[in-house]
């Protein structure tokens, strides 16, 4: 755990998004209310976010800032400059001015606090105890704050309590002699620090979700369809197409038999045809399947690497028709024909 310094690594660049889910198809009753439409918003939110959870063994939550160039970054950099300027402005007085640094101390110990697990008793109360927030008011009425003494403590004991991919940011810390500068750069790590918690929990106890998983997403499925009937009735269609498709396909019976009777369907054949469908289904068509919503992207992702791998095994066996095997066999042949055939293709298929 990052408090144990087990974090090898730093988190993936690229990691996947949750997919935002469509609305269930049917349709709410005019007298919906608010919260009943928002209680479904929920339940479909948990419901895709345990799913990627479980799914996605990449998964990792990620820090949420908006871009610098929109509204609403240049407000927070307005106002976080502003909240820094304060602090540099009243810790350079003379006497210097210490009230804006009790509330700031408040949050980093908030902060600390929230990284420790139920063993960490000792740590605890020495927490408490360095920053005991009565007596730091006390010394700010009095004038004897070492703001510097209380930095030195909190990064030390940020550096026992952080994952080793933080080590290089607290060396950097450490190195800050700007009191302004140095919190500022404790909060941000602080909240770093908090996204590794969370994420070192999250695979922690991805085994144990993974084995509730089913019978999770049955009960949210099943709560779904007792707020709307109509909920899954594109799941209810796709399964009914492909059980058709899949009675087509089966051979007629004995002679004597009726002459439309054909045998039974297997529940196991419907699904995998039915699963063979996703791969090529029509992205101008909207009657996707509920269920499976959550996966349409991977399940995209697969189908046009499935339509380019025959594209390239076609390639291949008109090449070996017209030429024959000779050319086949020459030494890095196929390889470099199948990359080829892989960049010509790549990005042709509007899924």
């Amino acid at each position: 755990m990052p408090n144990h310094r087990e974090e090898q690594a730093d988190e993936p660049t690229d990691v996947p998004r949750l997919e935002e889910l469509e609305s269930p198809p049917g349709s709410p009753p005019q007298n919906s209310s608010m919260s009943h439409l928002m209680e479904l918003q929920n339940c479909v939110s948990n419901l895709s976010l345990a799913h990627e959870i479980v799914v996605n063994q990449d998964f990792r939550f990620k820090s949420s800032s908006p871009p610098k160039d929109s509204l609403e970054g240049r407000v927070a950099e307005m106002v976080h400059r502003a909240f820094w300027d304060v602090l540099r402005e009243q810790l350079e007085s003379s006497p210097p001015d210490h009230r804006q640094a009790v509330p700031l101390l408040r949050e980093v110990k908030t902060m600390l606090l929230s990284l420790l697990l139920p063993a960490h008793v000792g740590l605890r109360a020495q927490l408490d105890r360095v920053l005991d927030l009565e007596l730091i008011q006390q010394q700010v009425d009095h004038g004897a704050l070492d703001l510097q003494r209380l930095a030195s403590f909190i990064a030390s004991t940020m550096a026992g309590l952080c994952a080793p991919v933080r080590d290089p940011e607290i060396r950097a810390l450490r190195l800050l002699t700007d009191p302004v500068d140095l919190f500022r750069e404790v909060l941000r790590v602080l909240e770093l620090m908090k996204k590794d918690m969370v994420n070192f929990t999250l695979l922690s106890l991805r085994p144990h979700l993974a084995q509730q998983a089913v019978p999770y997403e049955r009960a949210k499925f099943q709560e779904l369809l007792r707020r709307e009937p109509g909920s899954l009735d594109h799941t209810t269609s796709w399964l009914q197409r492909a059980a058709q498709e899949q009675r087509a396909a089966l051979p007629p019976g004995p002679p004597g038999s009726d002459p439309g009777g054909r045998g039974a369907l297997s529940p196991s054949a419907v699904l995998n045809r039915a699963y063979m469908g996703l791969l090529h289904w029509d992205p101008q068509d909207q009657r996707y399947p509920e269920t499976v919503l959550m996966d349409r992207d991977r399940l995209d992702t697969l189908g046009h690497r499935v339509d380019l791998l025959a594209l390239q095994a076609a390639v291949l066996l008109l090449t070996s028709a017209q030429c024959g095997g000779a050319v086949l066999s020459l030494p890095g042949f196929v390889g470099k024909l199948k990359q080829t055939t892989a960049a010509l293709l790549e990005g042709s298929q509007a899924r």
